[in-house]
């Protein structure tokens, strides 16, 4: 198994919305972009508002989740994709 180092997790809960981000630094071949990474914002019942990840990046690359679907992003990195996503998650609700 190919190690992980957890650089940054962490879940909070404002009302009814859940943000979860999970970022870990890895070798594996599955993610040549050296992270494998989740940035979730969602409600507590499971609906997803906003998520970027690359679960499935050696095949699909990095994903961009919304209620209206799913599409392919291009990885700017990890720092500047935090950015990205807790902008977006401004302009959402709670």
């Amino acid at each position: 198994m190919v190690p992980y180092e957890t650089e940054r997790e962490l879940t909070t809960k404002d009302g009814d919305y859940v943000t979860h981000i999970r970022v870990r630094r890895t070798d594996s071949d599955q993610y040549p972009c050296g992270y494998d990474y989740a940035l979730h914002y969602g409600t507590i019942d499971g609906d997803t508002l906003l998520r970027y990840d690359n679960v499935h990046e050696q095949h699909k690359g990095h994903e961009r989740h919304t209620l209206d679907g799913t599409e392919e992003i291009e990885f700017p990195g990890m720092e500047a994709l935090i950015r990205q996503f807790e902008r977006e998650i401004e302009a959402l609700p709670p």
